[in-house]
């Protein structure tokens, strides 16, 4: 893997996140969409539409930038892009079979295919951000679901009693694959919700206009 400098990374990050628009997000789930459907792509590829404003707005009002660590699960095309990753580059990682895995340490953007896995790592990032009095904070992406997990309710407690310097967002969809969520845990509403632990945490509902997995055509998973 080459080797980038601090400097090279701030300025391409800058430029590349004043570019992105909704639409050129849009625009590239289309494109992955549209290549997944000829079965180039010999793997699992999760797309999202719907919440393009909501990523736009967090990335901006809390101006994360190329010092910052993001992590994401499997939906994190728009992630990598929105970090810096130039759009060719994610795109030829999504094209050899990453798009649920996506991981450009470089530009400090890691994901995971398997639920709940950074979120400890997250935290501990931002325990050694804290400790050794380094620059950056550590931001997790996350589903609904994967909020109500263990996991994610232990890491969120013992950021917040530390004051680590990471956030939690959780985008809800509504779903667990096919599942509803607030069904499964017969509530209307996220466990955080009025407690202290919410100041940790960005919250926001969109509509997902792709299936959980691929295109729906074959296997859901």
């Amino acid at each position: 893997m080459s080797s980038m400098s601090d400097e090279t990374i701030l300025t391409h990050t800058t430029l590349m996140n004043k570019n992105i628009t909704k639409k050129y997000l849009e625009d590239f789930e289309k494109e992955i969409a549209e290549v997944f459907a000829t079965g180039v792509i010999r793997a699992p590829v999760h797309l999202r539409s719907g919440r393009e404003d909501n990523l736009i707005e967090i990335f901006r009002d809390n101006k994360i930038g190329p010092e910052d660590y993001v992590f994401g699960y499997w939906d994190s095309h728009e992630l990598a892009l929105l970090k810096g990753v130039p759009r060719e580059e994610v795109k030829q990682a999504i094209l050899a079979g990453k798009s649920i895995s996506l991981c450009f340490p470089q530009y400090r953007v890691l994901c995971s295919g398997i639920v709940g896995s950074l979120m400890g790592t997250a935290v501990g990032v931002a325990w050694a951000l804290k400790t050794q009095k380094r620059k950056g904070r550590a931001f997790l992406f996350c589903g609904d679901m994967s909020a109500e997990t263990g996991v994610f309710h232990e890491s969120v407690k013992y950021a917040t009693n530390f004051d680590l310097p990471v956030t939690f967002v959780v985008g809800d969809n509504g779903l667990s694959v096919m599942t509803d969520t607030r069904k499964v845990w017969g509530c209307p509403d996220p466990w955080f919700k009025n407690t202290k632990y919410e100041k940790k945490i960005i919250y926001f509902k969109y509509i997902n206009g792709y299936p959980h997995s691929g295109l729906g055509r074959l296997i859901k998973f």
